[in-house]
């Protein structure tokens, strides 16, 4: 009696046990019926209780038609019961989406297999989980992929790791698993002059609390240097001890592409408004003198003693006219009588001048597209501009090369004009100047544009040949980029905006004297007792104003018709595109010449008259007179 109540406790132990446990339990004899099950497998398989207290094949039959394949259900698994020592972990899938793992083992008695014990656990929830992590993963990933922003952690404590993600992978450009994760391997790829501040920057956010925020430069696995912006900030235990870093990486070398483009205008801006500003004060000083000395040749005889000096003079002014005009060039203002002209064939004349200029051991090629657009510029500017950047590629082969010049028209993308801004995506004629010179380095580059900037040794360059081409360049409205290696030479690129349809057509050349009435408006005496001097010869009458104030108050007070109006642009007070306004409105039709030596790009001559004509300072009292009369025949037919 002892022993069958002993027994019974026994059962009941284990029955309880069965209850107990969260899995599902199912025991199935060697027969595949079905012998025992605990109430979680119940609850798992939602066998309503009348079936559950029926058993057997009531059970069986109910679990199948929850299940997506119902042949699934272990009594229909044949291969299963092949081998009664076999253990199997599977999964079972709902109609409804429920998911189960499946645990089968064998069911011993002693060293007898007397049937099989399986057991469910409810997977669902977690692999949903899972799922949703990976997603999440996933969608982290592409994001960052998107942004170009890598994230990555760093182990401090024992042991150290460092884990990437992939887009910190392909920012460093290594591949996945070929990084190792070690402190030693990260700072293989920082740049060996920035690994220092680097690795300051780490400590001192590890055990000064300083947030970690640096830009530095990296060596990628292919060996191409960027530059990359890391920050990251530090967790911390509950003593305050340092044991991670979570952190982001950017790849950011185009954007400091970007803000040196930008410092650069900027310095470049500012120096060229320098430059405008003397070369219009020096403009109208050279007005007066090569004007005064045009008139004082046309009173001497040829054998008079004093004409050569006064020759001398007049050549004088000339050669500083040359200069004032590479001023106003390097000040980007913008042209005041472009023409158009052909590329081709300014490139074949500087051929055949520099074969004289550069020596025989530097070799002189072109390549001529023969397709490249015309270009609206001043023509002779851009052969200086040639012919300093042969002089400098030449300077650049002391022991000889090949210089080429060549011609092409090429179409810039969004992506390449988004690379050198501020240039915008369109057409344009393009000069390459390529030498097998010496190169340049990265910094070399950064500054050859400034003023006197030169590498040369003392005496020998004055430091404002490459920066009157910048000026040339930006003036015509075109850009000038350089790509050069140190050891592997240069290329010099010169991009010009093709020239508008409509021509441009040259004044007339004649030169008749005039019965007309003109206004001449100019606040510096020099230049208006010398136009006064030139036009009262040729029978003109002359209205002189010394401000657009004095000249409104003179054609208030005259009583005839004014023919022409002839007026500096810039001068006190109002300004002579303010006069231009006031007149143009008074005399629709009243033609107008724009005289000026320091003229901004944003100078709105086409909104104020289209009867407005340029003349730019220095000019001699030949250019006026030629330009009025001309403009005077055009008006009366």
């Amino acid at each position: 009696m002892a022993d069958q109540t002993t027994l019974e406790e026994t059962i009941a132990l284990l029955e309880a046990t069965l209850d107990a446990t969260h899995d599902g339990i199912l025991v199935v004899n060697p027969s595949r019926r079905i012998i025992r099950f605990n109430r979680r497998f119940v609850e798992m398989f939602r066998v309503p209780p009348e079936i559950a207290r029926e058993g057997g094949d009531r059970i069986a039959d109910f679990v199948r038609q929850q299940l997506d394949v119902p042949n699934e259900f272990i009594l229909d698994r044949d291969e299963l019961w092949k081998d009664p020592s076999i253990t199997t972990v599977g999964e079972v899938h709902f109609k409804d989406g429920r998911l189960f793992e499946r645990y089968v083992a064998p069911h011993r008695v002693g060293d007898r297999i007397v049937g099989r014990v399986i057991s469910y656990r409810d997977i669902g929830e977690s692999v949903r989980t899972a799922a949703a992590l990976e997603r999440h993963r996933a969608f982290l990933e592409k994001a960052q992929e998107v942004a170009h922003i890598g994230s990555w952690v760093a182990q401090l404590d024992e042991p150290e790791h460092i884990g990437w993600s992939s887009e910190t992978h392909r920012i460093f450009g290594v591949p996945a698993g070929r990084f190792d994760g070690t402190s030693d391997a990260f700072f293989s790829y920082v740049h060996p002059d920035d690994r220092d501040a680097v690795r300051a920057a780490m400590l001192a956010s590890e055990r000064e609390r300083v947030p970690y925020d640096i830009e530095h430069r990296i060596v990628r696995g292919d060996g191409t240097v960027r530059w990359v912006y890391a920050q990251a900030d530090v967790v911390r235990d509950a003593n305050g001890r340092a044991v991670r870093m979570i952190g982001t990486v950017q790849d950011v070398t185009e954007r400091r592409l970007l803000e040196e483009q930008l410092r650069q205008s900027q310095k470049m801006e500012a120096i060229g408004r320098l430059a405008g500003g003397i070369a219009h004060d020096l403009n109208n000083a050279l007005t007066a003198i090569g004007g005064y000395a045009e008139l004082a040749l046309g009173l001497f005889d040829h054998d008079h003693p004093a004409r050569l000096d006064v020759q001398e003079i007049r050549r004088a002014a000339e050669r500083a006219a040359s200069v004032t005009r590479q001023l106003l060039a390097f000040s980007r203002k913008k042209l005041l009588e472009p023409r158009v002209f052909s590329l081709n064939d300014t490139v074949t004349a500087i051929e055949r001048l520099l074969s004289r200029l550069i020596g025989s051991d530097v070799t002189v090629h072109h390549r001529l597209d023969s397709a490249v657009p015309p270009v609206l510029g001043d023509p002779g500017q851009v052969e200086q501009a040639l012919i300093n950047l042969a002089l400098n590629a030449r300077d650049a082969m002391p022991e000889g090369g090949r210089l080429t010049l060549e011609t092409s028209t090429t179409d810039v993308d969004q992506s390449f004009a988004r690379l050198h801004a501020p240039m915008a995506p369109g057409r344009y004629a393009l000069v390459r100047i390529i030498d097998t010179g010496h190169g340049m380095s990265r910094e070399t580059q950064s500054r050859i544009f400034e003023p006197f900037f030169t590498t040369k040794p003392a005496g020998k360059g004055t430091g404002l040949g490459l920066s009157m081409v910048y000026g040339t360049m930006k003036q015509i409205g075109g850009f000038i980029f350089v790509d050069s290696e140190v050891g592997r030479g240069t290329t010099i690129s010169l991009y010009f905006p093709p020239a508008p349809t409509e021509a441009i057509t040259g004044a007339s050349d004649r030169d008749r004297r005039g019965r007309e009435t003109l206004l001449i408006v100019e606040d510096d005496p020099a230049v208006r007792n010398l136009v006064a001097s030139s036009l009262r010869r040729e029978g003109y009458q002359l209205l002189l104003a010394s401000s657009a104030e004095h000249a409104l108050e003179i054609v208030e007070s005259h009583q005839g018709t004014i023919d022409l109006l002839v007026t500096d642009a810039v001068m006190p007070g109002r300004s002579g595109i303010d006069l231009v306004r006031e007149m143009t409105t008074r005399q629709p039709a009243l033609p107008v010449i724009l005289i000026s030596g320091y003229t901004e790009e944003t100078l709105p001559i086409r909104e104020l008259s289209k009867a407005i004509t340029l003349l730019q300072k220095p000019f001699t009292p030949r250019d006026l007179r030629h330009r009025i009369r001309a403009i005077l025949d055009r008006v009366n037919g």
